[in-house]
């Protein structure tokens, strides 16, 4: 085996171990709650704690969809972010365990994909969007360190949600 599979593979590991932990954090901010409650908002912001698991969903489909079948996955236009926007509410349909479920099945594929993948370093030409720079992209490896910043920041989100909410803590 030589070094740099050794190292691509710890990388992978640490990947995954990383991700873990942010994602258990995230589900343990739901623990015990009504649908009712994953609802509400309990803060100035527009978040709520099943919001933020759909959301979360959506990032790990959609990333792991770029890196699978390139921009085109990506969606584009109005349409595309009316979805965006959406996938950060709770709607009166959606129960927690829906979601939950969901969500744990995109993590399931994500970490597949990781122990799948070629090379962390195969590429894909970013969308076309005001927020990426014109004619760049991004490699398997930056889009799952993306994919744990997102989770991380929500996790975050979420912990202050819940907070807010029963004064349950994540941690502590």
């Amino acid at each position: 085996m030589t070094n740099h599979k050794v190292a691509e593979d710890r990388e992978r590991a640490d990947f995954l171990e990383t991700l873990s932990t942010h994602r258990s954090l995230l589900r343990r901010t739901v623990r015990d709650l009504t649908d009712e409650q994953a609802r509400e908002r309990t803060t100035a912001s527009e978040l709520c704690l099943g919001g933020v698991i759909k959301h979360l969903t959506r990032v790990e489909k959609r990333w792991c969809d770029f890196i699978e079948a390139g921009p085109a996955a990506m969606g584009e236009g109005g349409a595309d972010m009316d979805a965006h926007a959406a996938s950060f509410r709770m709607l009166e349909e959606d129960t927690l365990a829906d979601l939950l479920e969901s969500y744990e099945k995109a993590c399931r594929r994500t970490d597949d994909l990781v122990a799948s993948l070629g090379s962390l370093d195969d590429s894909q030409l970013l969308p076309s969007a005001p927020w990426y720079t014109p004619g760049a992209s991004w490699s398997a490896r930056r889009v799952l360190l993306h994919v744990l910043a997102e989770t991380a920041q929500h996790a975050g989100h979420a912990d202050i949600i819940r907070e807010s909410l029963d004064g349950a803590k994540t941690m502590g």
